[in-house]
């Protein structure tokens, strides 16, 4: 199976059976999602979604963050990982928001990554999420999944996955399938022993074809 068939048919089975699929961080805006992706890096969503209501009750806006301290922040955040350094991130980031971009959420990429806190994989998060642009965030899930099913070979960074993937998804399902991925291997094609055997992809997983 060449590796272009084998996207066609996970693509073709994820449509399908998947035509809705959503992040599972909760949020109302874009400010909110931007917080809670940097609140989630390292940390489960489901956490996340755990701090997130006080904290956007304490700082419903960009410009109420901006005029906080890290230390305010803190005490709302203390149970995600890196509390210190993301309430940092997070003031920080509101600083930016407020001063070079007006208040609003760049959607663009090299733009988003200007903000504190924000790497390539938070950028790409954003714009696809709230912009619905072809961008592919890679997280410890997709660069696995990816790798496990056979449409990435011999990657060896997050980058260099996000580029094999795009080279072959359909732009208007970039946004998705990024989605899918990261759904796939939170429930199962998990890290340490994939549950292959209620697995629908496993007719054309690389992964199970070794196994």
């Amino acid at each position: 199976m060449t590796k272009k068939e084998r996207f066609e048919k996970v693509i073709a089975y994820f449509s399908e059976h998947q035509p809705v699929a959503e992040t599972e961080l909760n949020y109302e805006n874009p400010y909110q999602l931007l917080v809670a992706v940097i609140l989630s890096a390292q940390c489960t969503d489901k956490r996340v979604n755990m701090v997130t209501p006080a904290l956007f009750k304490a700082f419903p806006k960009p410009e109420v963050l901006a005029a906080a301290s890290s230390d305010e922040v803190f005490p709302y955040i203390k149970s995600i990982s890196y509390p210190n350094n993301k309430a940092k991130h997070l003031v920080g980031m509101a600083k930016m928001l407020m001063e070079e971009f007006n208040g609003k959420i760049p959607s663009e990429v090299n733009e988003l990554q200007k903000l504190p806190g924000v790497g390539r994989k938070t950028a790409n998060v954003i714009a696809s999420v709230i912009y619905d642009q072809p961008t592919m965030a890679v997280d410890t899930h997709v660069f696995r999944v990816a790798a496990r099913l056979g449409l990435t070979t011999n990657s060896k960074t997050p980058l260099d996955t996000e580029k094999q993937l795009i080279k072959y998804i359909p732009k208007d399902k970039t946004p998705i399938a990024h989605h899918w991925l990261i759904l796939h291997g939170r429930y199962i094609c998990v890290a340490r022993k994939p549950k292959c055997e209620i697995c629908p992809l496993t007719a054309f997983c690389k992964y199970y074809e070794n196994n």
